[in-house]
């Protein structure tokens, strides 16, 4: 059969764009594992949004100061023009956001953010209620535990997509309107916030098929994560605590950041990050998240999942500060896309989400502006493809489909080096010696005879390493240090 609607992917960004899509359409959505294995799901801050129409020029200005002005000024007008409307649907359509004494709607602030305009759920829980909220309002087919090896593109159109079912097991799914909303590229980092299902392999995809990856140099760190764990995917510690009145300091109580930007806590991402890591690497000095502003019952009710983990782990919180560090969070770069989430130089092929890149974060994504990218495109996306109403026809795919090995004895190895390689030589502070270094490492691997998702995460990584060299001056989240300095 072909299908309406192919969606790879169930984070926010592909199951909004599913609630949308009309009951009378066929969809099938596919899930790497389950359909909670997604960054929506471990999203705590919140999602931000212009609280009015005065507030438009406001979040507008704030995203582009955070981007650097890198950004694509009208992906970043059509993000804050599209938010509350956006909202507004999801809490008429039965999404319950958390509200203050008089029964409003409750807005906080996040770093980088001229005024609070961030709304939570479930205090710290906010991803996990909305993408439990989408999942309970997708009225479309949804199959668990495929993985997306290749699309069937030729001549500018998507006629579908071949994903593994097991280990060994390929099928093929045919659609008038593909929409990759697969999330950014976390697992290629050895340290990382993100769903280990999140590896980057449909970007792999896209760029074997000639698509274009746009600011694949942009990678941001989230300055606090819990240290001292043993896992890859590391223990997030909100930027809204930060919002809120959590501060960083040193062994001695130092508040350092002011060193750094007379915002301290509630500068820019990036900024954060360097200066962590900086002050780390001069001092030699740990570095903790301090809660001693907090009120231990306001705490909880306002933290109440981030109060419940941590404490597992044997803080008291919040009367003790804990060891924080940065790790991989969020990839501003992915598959260049125009306003509408089309794919460039395709006929029924969108990106939304974090997958998608239009140049809407610039160099540094502003707090929050990520959920609210997923449900603003992913509406955007599904009013176009209604109102082309593209179909295809399969018999005109006359690529051959091939078939490929998911996983090889070699590969484990390897993508324990690629993401111990991606971290030393790509992350929060580069060098072109060792980006050089790290180019020729993946070009080696490439010519290993590795498994087919492998293959796609090493392609991916190529791409960031390449555009990194490529950016010779330091911009936002991409900070080169000279060899000298």
């Amino acid at each position: 059969m072909i299908y309406d609607y192919l969606i790879i992917g169930s984070g926010i960004a592909g199951l909004n764009a599913a609630r949308l899509i009309p009951k009378d359409k066929t969809v099938l959505v596919l899930c790497k594992k389950s359909p909670w294995e997604c960054n929506t799901f471990y999203a705590q801050g919140g999602v931000a949004t212009a609280v009015d129409a005065k507030d438009i020029k406001s979040h507008i200005q704030d995203t582009l100061t955070a981007g650097v002005n890198h950004n694509n000024l009208e992906a970043v007008e059509t993000l804050s023009q599209n938010s509350k409307e956006c909202i507004d649907d999801l809490i008429n359509s039965g999404l319950l956001f958390d509200k203050n004494a008089k029964g409003k709607l409750a807005y906080t602030k996040e770093a980088a953010h001229s005024r609070s305009r961030i709304l939570h759920a479930d205090g710290d829980a906010t991803g996990r209620m909305i993408h439990m909220f989408l999942l309970e309002n997708c009225p479309h087919h949804i199959e668990t535990d495929t993985v997306v090896c290749d699309l069937l593109i030729q001549d500018g159109i998507c006629y579908g997509a071949q994903y593994f079912t097991d280990e060994v097991t390929l099928k093929v799914a045919y659609a008038n309107n593909v929409i990759l909303a697969s999330g950014g590229i976390g697992s290629i980092y050895k340290y990382h916030t993100n769903s280990p299902a999140i590896a980057g392999e449909v970007q792999g995809i896209c760029l074997e098929k000639g698509l274009n990856l746009k600011d694949m140099e942009m990678m941001q760190f989230h300055p606090t994560v819990l240290k001292g764990t043993s896992f890859a995917r590391k223990p997030l510690l909100s930027e809204a605590l930060r919002g809120e009145g959590a501060y960083v300091v040193d062994d001695d109580g130092y508040r350092f950041l002011f060193d750094y930007h007379e915002d301290g806590e509630l500068a820019p991402r990036d900024v954060v990050s360097r200066a962590i890591f900086d002050y780390n690497q001069k001092t030699s000095k740990a570095v903790y998240l301090s809660f001693e502003a907090f009120d231990k019952e306001f705490f909880k009710k306002r933290f109440p999942n981030i109060y419940a983990n941590i404490k597992d782990l044997g803080y008291d919180l919040p009367f003790e500060k804990v060891p924080i560090s940065p790790a991989f969070h969020y990839a501003m770069g992915g598959i260049e896309i125009d306003l509408n989430a089309k794919v460039k130089n395709m006929k029924n092929l969108y990106a939304i989400g974090e997958a998608g890149c239009s140049g809407l974060h610039g160099a540094n994504r502003l707090a929050s502006n990520s959920l609210l990218e997923g449900v603003v495109f992913s509406k955007l996306a599904i009013e176009e493809s209604l109102e082309i109403n593209f179909k295809i026809s399969y018999e005109n795919y006359t690529n051959e489909i091939k078939s490929f090995v998911r996983n090889k004895s070699i590969d484990k190895n390897i993508k324990n080096n690629l993401r111990k390689i991606m971290w030393e030589s790509a992350s929060i502070v580069r060098n072109s010696s060792n980006l050089e270094g790290a180019l020729i490492q993946i070009e080696t691997f490439l010519q290993e005879d590795v498994g087919r998702l492998l293959f796609l995460r090493l392609l991916t990584a190529k791409s960031i390493l390449q555009a990194a060299l490529q950016r010779e001056d330091s911009l936002g989240a991409h900070y080169l240090r000279r060899i000298n300095d």
